[in-house]
């Protein structure tokens, strides 16, 4: 399969934010976060709690800003010039979490949350520049293939970042130490493979640039909020879109925790991540094939069925092996319905609106991560069972199917007139 420059630029993006993503969000920073805060005192269960607090607010400022954030993006140049500013945050942010001292686990949620909000943000101008860099029909290979890079490129850096930490730097330094590296090479990485991005990938739809762009900007996005209500297949896959992918998004922010609290060793635990993540690769790319076949609504539903057998699942928990095959189950569909709901979304929004539409695609995803990590964190306190945290996830699944359920395939070839 051939790509164009742009496309190849464009999919090599994934393989930076996956490290990122991997690494910070979801392996190494949490189990380091437990680590640290356990040492002061604070409880298994409460420190899982924080950390979902945490992502659901620094989620909560990305999903305020986003249709703002949006609407500006639209104006012709302003795409890559806000994905430029949020890459930086998140580029500084992150190396900063090197320089927290390792008492100090307050800061590290700091530092994070302005880390996370950075990355959350450009992802926002990463997704919208989709319908720049390739065709409608196009949209599930690319997006497929986006996601399914990003999963071989993260799992290289966490087999790296394995080695250092078990090895305490091949002797040189304590595993606190090493961890605080891996941090700076993960840095190091997203910036690498951003550079084809934003060099490479420019934006060819947009809107010419007003007198006041951020007067503009606002009218319009309350002009659109006024007549989303018409674009029924865009309105009813953002509410489907809200459900689904909050369950996603949770299993992936607490997944390690969760490990931590079911007494998965801390070694165990990442080698399971990085075979979710070898897993997800052919997986995503297999989803992205047979949505060209049967089509990307099917497979968005059975990639939600997946998930909520996940969450049923979860309540039967009580070994290593359970977990494994959790990791294995969730590695089998989660690029696949992150890549196709990106697809299937751009395929049904006007081109030159691409921005601001992305902007709400990412509202719903955001607030929806608000809900999920606290619906996750308050069960897990209530009953004091992290497996009652992700069963509870089931209702985001079923509502989230539901709603899809009810929305028609969309072909290839859409009207871009609006």
């Amino acid at each position: 399969m051939k790509f164009t420059k742009e496309e190849k630029s464009w999919i090599l993006y994934d393989c930076a934010n996956s490290a990122y993503s991997l690494i910070i969000v979801t392996a190494i920073l949490p189990v380091y976060f437990k680590f640290v805060a356990g040492n002061a005192g604070v409880s298994a269960h409460d420190t899982t709690a924080y950390w979902g607090y945490v992502s659901s607010f620094s989620t909560l400022i990305v999903s305020l800003l986003a249709p703002f954030l949006g609407a500006l993006g639209d104006y012709l140049g302003n795409k890559k010039r806000f994905f430029r500013y949020s890459l930086f945050i998140g580029l500084l942010m992150t190396a900063a979490l090197f320089f927290v001292p390792t008492n100090q686990w307050q800061w590290l949620l700091v530092i994070y949350t302005f880390s996370h909000i950075g990355y959350q943000a450009a992802n926002l101008f990463y997704d919208a520049f989709i319908t720049d860099v390739t065709r409608n029909e196009r949209n599930d290979l690319v997006s497929s293939y986006g996601f399914g890079i990003g999963y071989i490129g993260s799992a290289s850096l966490f087999v790296v970042a394995m080695l250092l930490i078990t090895t305490s730097t091949f002797g040189l330094t304590s595993a606190p130490q090493a961890i605080r590296i891996v941090f700076m090479l993960t840095t190091l990485w997203w910036f690498l493979f951003s550079l084809p991005m934003l060099r490479n990938v420019e934006q060819h739809y947009g809107l010419p640039h007003p007198k006041s762009a951020l007067k503009e900007s606002c009218q319009r996005m309350l002009a659109t909020l006024r007549k989303i209500r018409h674009y029924k297949q865009v309105l009813g896959f953002m509410l489907a879109y809200f459900f689904f992918i909050d369950g996603v998004d949770t299993i992936i922010t607490m997944a390690t925790a969760f490990g931590v609290d079911m007494g998965v060793s801390t070694s165990t635990l990442l080698v399971v991540l990085l075979v979710l993540n070898i897993v997800a690769f052919p997986c995503t790319l297999i989803y992205g094939r047979l949505a060209q076949r049967y089509g990307t609504r099917i497979m968005l539903l059975i990639a939600i069925t997946v998930y909520l057998f996940i969450c049923v699942y979860a309540l039967f928990m009580k070994t290593v092996l359970d977990f494994w095959i959790l990791g294995i189950l969730v590695g089998s569909s989660q690029g696949g319905i992150q890549a196709l709901s990106r697809s299937y979304f751009a395929r049904i929004i006007p081109k030159k609106q691409a921005n601001e539409f992305f902007g709400f695609y990412n509202i719903f995803g955001k607030f929806s991560g608000v809900l999920g990590p606290v619906l996750f964190s308050v069960t897990t306190q209530l009953t004091g069972r992290s497996q009652m945290g992700i069963a509870s996830l089931a209702v985001l699944f079923l509502l989230g199917g539901f709603f899809m359920f009810r929305l028609r395939e969309v072909p290839v070839a859409v009207s871009e007139k609006e």
